[in-house]
């Protein structure tokens, strides 16, 4: 999870607090791995609350920061945020940005939903509260969980959600997903997911839903074609010895990250095992208990 961006009393932007926010994950490690260099220019292609912009401006002087995000609210709020710093901004997708060659000294991505994201009800990337089944990153897109959960075939269902949440149960869930909607709120889509589990399986630690709300998580944001293309042309944006980041969440991102820096060859891994959180980290946060980081510089 990425740091949270927006206070709960602000959903339209136009009133942006930034009284409370989470310390960005693998925070320490990302800025030093990352090697910050005086009078620097870096990327952080997914800004949410600005956790990581923020120390990257704070680890040496005279830095500047393109940040990218999808979600117009977390542009807004730290537009806000970073009114005097030398930060410029970009809202789109971050597979969608076109950057000169050898332009930048770093480039980090911090993967997956934000907490801003997951904790504002009406997003709808949660079941904890009932919401309309949104989980769109950029509300000006047409796909919603809502068109897929109500109008795909159940072939297409069941793929998404073996492919994208690696769930066993797919095509059962989607059986009785087609069975029972339309759905209107994520509560009662996770009620029907459950009830697609033995009754011993539906209150473990995990709940049974959530491998099915990645997945369409997923397939609504287009997460992991975006992070292909992403991964293709982010090494020629950085200049020689310039470093890539990457904050991963789970395996269907950490792997095709791992193989991609591995396989560049303008790129030299720094880790060859990925750096995750201390105990004190996951303790304060945890959210982070998943968290993997991976680096690389882009060697001459």
């Amino acid at each position: 999870m990425k740091d949270i961006g927006l206070c709960e009393k602000d959903t339209s932007g136009s009133d942006v607090s930034i009284d409370t926010y989470h310390v960005p994950v693998l925070g320490q490690e990302l800025i030093a791995g990352l090697a910050v260099r005086a009078g620097g220019h870096y990327l952080d292609a997914t800004l949410g609350g600005g956790g990581h912009t923020s120390l990257i401006l704070a680890a040496a002087p005279d830095v500047t920061v393109v940040a990218i995000d999808r979600d117009e609210q977390a542009i807004r709020f730290c537009q806000a945020r970073f009114a005097n710093s030398p930060v410029e901004f970009w809202h789109g997708n971050f597979a969608e940005y076109q950057s000169p060659e050898a332009e930048f000294d770093g480039i980090i991505a911090d993967l997956g939903v934000s907490s801003a994201q997951f904790d504002t009800p009406e997003r709808g990337f949660s079941f904890r509260h009932p919401a309309q089944l949104d989980m769109r990153m950029n509300q000006q897109q047409s796909l919603t969980a809502e068109e897929i959960i109500n109008h795909w075939e159940e072939v297409k269902l069941a793929d998404i959600i073996y492919k994208y949440g690696e769930e066993r149960l797919s095509r059962r869930i989607a059986r009785r997903i087609v069975q029972g909607r339309p759905f209107q709120t994520t509560t009662e889509l996770a009620g029907a997911i459950a009830s697609s589990f033995p009754p011993k399986q539906r209150n473990g630690r995990i709940h049974p839903a959530t491998r099915t709300f990645q997945a369409l998580r997923i397939a609504v944001n287009s997460e992991l074609a975006s992070l292909e293309t992403f991964l293709n042309q982010a090494p020629r944006w950085l200049k020689p010895g310039g470093r890539i980041g990457i904050i991963t969440f789970h395996s269907l991102e950490d792997r095709p990250v791992k193989h991609q820096l591995r396989g560049t060859p303008n790129l030299q891994v720094l880790t060859k095992k990925p750096i995750g959180p201390q105990s004190e980290e996951v303790a304060r946060n945890p959210r982070s208990r998943s968290a993997k980081l991976r680096l690389a510089e882009r060697i001459t």
